[in-house]
């Protein structure tokens, strides 16, 4: 393996959490990029994010671990209850993620119980806008390009270029489409490769979604009216609907808000064509803030299970910049093709999930942690090699991804009215400790880190997969480090 150093430039569109953190990536290898958003400025818009050991060596590795744990709240439970009645709640089951970070065995020699660490880390909640701009400070301010949106992207003479709508046209020689779930990327690349017969059926389909939701953060609450969420660690809370195909979750955060969303579940799929053929027939458009008040006082009754008093999530709207409430569809997808030549996508642009698992997020960054290992490990800067790089990328990607897709379906039944939920309820309220904490250790052995970075030691008694990605990343670092000290010592 060469220990030349490659340094292809990186075109990076979508400046989302997936984009930024690549960037991040890739100024810790000193690898040029540049990162183009289509908008002229990222709002502050969202609700919360769960992170715990699937990420925190990485921002080790970072040096903003600190940083953001001082900006999470830790928490260990989400409490399940369903409305009884117009103004009341029924508890029903607790799903503890405790078991993922610690669990009991028998000493030998004692015969007590010992507590042990399976990670080393704790689960936090963190506001989404909070996470974002803690990203946005990785990445130097000259490197992010907005009010940039993409209009053609074109390979030729073992380069890329992507020319935007102002007439700007850039040169680098890799692609990254990390622009959300309707990729400007993957439609072009989509197009090229359909005109030549080469892209798969499945992916020439929209994509679907099954529910809609409703997200905000509240200002600063009084929390002497919320004794459930004083503490320092706090479950967050998921309340079911008796009688309406709606789902609401509210989560404490560290800056004493409340970050919430309200799903609401379609009784059949649809999808953004099929709306906006509504929205042209009937010019009654589903989104936007008017769809968002509409929404807002649709389900402002809906009683919260957390309070001294009977508070409802029309108290939590009140409690809520009005431009920081959003009306979102949650599409559901992964897509087959997730590269071509120079070109490949990330995140939500190749992947879709349903944010009951609370994976999308974080599927997207390890996306990113493992394209930026191979962008670093590249042997030469040309498309036959990025493109094999790509398809390693995709292999090693794929199967992470379709399980978090399986388990966001899995925990999306917890939600629906039928037997499939009740039966989903059952099984969880039924289910003994240790096939759950069998479940839970299966989640937390993918901790992907950075191969060309400080390694982090083993912090828990479960170690971590050592990803492809990361491996030959750190191959190619030794081989390159020892390089330099022979070349030094000459």
């Amino acid at each position: 393996m060469s220990t030349e150093e490659i340094k292809p430039k990186v075109l990076i569109v979508g400046a989302g959490i997936g984009g930024l953190l690549l960037g991040a990536l890739l100024e810790k290898a000193s690898i040029p990029y540049e990162i183009f958003e289509r908008t002229s400025t990222v709002k502050p818009l969202g609700s919360a994010l769960m992170i715990g050991s699937n990420l925190l060596p990485l921002f080790e590795q970072l040096s903003i671990d600190k940083e953001f744990i001082a900006l999470g709240k830790p928490t260990m439970d989400c409490s399940i209850a369903r409305q009884k009645g117009p103004h009341d709640t029924e508890f029903l089951t607790n799903v503890s993620f405790r078991p993922h970070i610690e669990f009991s065995i028998l000493s030998p020699s004692t015969k007590k119980p010992h507590t042990h660490n399976s990670t080393g880390y704790h689960s936090y909640i963190v506001s989404r806008p909070m996470f974002y701009d803690l990203l946005l400070k990785q990445v130097p301010e000259h490197k992010i390009h907005f009010s940039k949106r993409v209009l053609s992207i074109v390979e030729k003479e073992e380069q890329v270029h992507i020319q935007t709508a102002d007439n700007t046209i850039y040169e680098g020689d890799i692609v990254v489409g990390a622009d959300g779930a309707y990729s400007a990327v993957r439609q072009r690349m989509y197009e090229t490769l359909k005109q030549e017969g080469k892209l798969p059926k499945s992916d020439q389909e929209e994509l679907p979604f099954h529910c809609t939701c409703l997200v905000g953060q509240t200002e600063v609450v009084d929390l002497n009216q919320f004794p459930e969420i004083k503490e320092d660690m706090s479950p967050f809370f998921n309340t079911m609907s008796d009688d309406k195909p709606y789902t609401w979750v509210v989560f404490a955060t560290r800056q004493s808000t409340i970050a919430w969303m309200v799903l609401h579940h379609l009784d059949k799929a649809s999808s953004k064509a099929a709306e906006e053929q509504r929205f042209r027939e009937s010019e009654n458009s589903e989104w936007g803030p008017l769809a968002a008040q509409a929404m807002c006082d649709e389900t402002r009754n809906f009683p919260l299970p957390i309070g001294t008093k009977k508070f409802t999530m029309g108290d939590i709207y009140d409690w809520t910049p009005k431009e920081q409430i959003s009306k979102v569809m949650l599409e559901e997808k992964v897509f087959q093709t997730w590269y071509s030549g120079r070109r490949v996508l990330l995140g939500d642009a190749c992947h879709k999930l349903d944010p009951s698992g609370a994976h999308g997020a974080v599927t997207s960054m390890h996306d990113a942690i493992a394209l930026a290992n191979l962008i670093y490990a590249l042997p030469e800067n040309t498309t036959k090699a990025i493109e094999k790089s790509f398809a390693e990328y995709q292999k090693e990607r794929i199967p992470h991804v379709m399980e978090s897709f399986k388990n966001s379906q899995n925990l999306a039944l917890f939600m629906d009215r039928g037997f499939a939920g009740s039966l989903a309820m059952w099984v969880m309220q039924k289910m003994p400790p240790w096939l759950w904490a069998l479940a839970l250790k299966k989640m937390i052995v993918s901790r992907p880190v950075l191969g060309y970075l400080k390694e982090i030691p083993n912090r828990g008694t479960v170690p971590a997969h050592r990803s492809p990605s990361a491996e030959k990343a750190r191959t190619v670092f030794l081989q390159r480090v020892a390089a330099r000290t022979a070349s030094a010592a000459l």
